[in-house]
């Protein structure tokens, strides 16, 4: 096991399987103590299993972001700090797709259900964890936007666009409101992550995704700043 990390708590937050599951188990791999936070219990303890078993150390907390509000993001940086002492890195990857509607049949609770999930959620989540680091003078956060927020080009996903396109914005202003209290924050925009070895022209795995969200936390990137970073081998215009 690595020690890239040796001696950091990255707590990973959104969900128990998928990218969130990779990134905890990239994030344990090299050396890191994680703390996973999502909605769904069984999902959570299949990720401590797969850390576990290769002598990593997790612990996990049910935290549903969309419906917990605050108290949920509350409770899961508690939790980290609880358990291990610290919190020196954030990934927020809550994604709701919402609904396949144009503009106008978007239904109002929809629309206001998408955003509480990928933008509110995050935001909370944010919130706590930015209070926690500056007490302490350093930390890294990273959350998922999409790469296809900003193109304009996912036709009958607009609450979905609209709700990345707004988390990149943010995470780009928090990015300079913070950097001189000594956090880092970025954001990515994968394409629609897959298995290995599914038959997708475009889109990383999650274990991909995972790989560059790892490396937007280490030392390695300390210079990498307020980026939005698009994961995808097509050309976004």
């Amino acid at each position: 096991m690595s020690a890239r990390f040796a001696g950091r708590v990255a707590l990973v937050a959104g969900a128990g399987d998928g990218i969130c599951r990779a990134a905890a188990v990239a994030f344990a791999r090299e050396g890191a103590r994680v703390l996973v936070a999502g909605p769904d219990p069984e999902e959570l303890a299949g990720t401590l299993k797969l850390i576990r078993d290769t002598g990593g150390e997790a612990h996990s907390v049910v935290a549903d972001l969309t419906r917990g509000g605050s108290a949920a993001a509350a409770r899961m940086v508690d939790a980290a700090v609880e358990r291990f002492g610290a919190l020196d890195i954030a990934f927020n990857n809550a994604t709701v797709t919402g609904p396949n509607s144009n503009v106008a049949d978007i239904a109002e609770d929809v629309w206001a259900d998408t955003l509480a999930a990928n933008l509110t959620g995050v935001f909370m989540a944010m919130k706590h964890e930015l209070a926690h680091m500056e007490s302490h003078g350093r930390g890294v956060i990273v959350n998922t936007a999409c790469n296809m927020a900003n193109s304009g080009r996912l036709v009958g996903m607009s609450a979905y666009a609209a709700s990345k396109a707004a988390l990149s914005a943010l995470t780009r202003t928090a990015a300079h409101e913070y950097i001189g209290k000594g956090i880092r924050i970025n954001a990515i925009s994968p394409g629609p992550a897959h298995e290995a070895g599914a038959d997708h022209a475009d889109g990383a795995t999650a274990e991909e995704v995972a790989e560059t969200v790892v490396w937007l936390c280490s030392d390695e990137a300390s210079f990498v700043v307020g980026h939005d970073m698009v994961l995808d081998k097509k050309t976004v215009v």
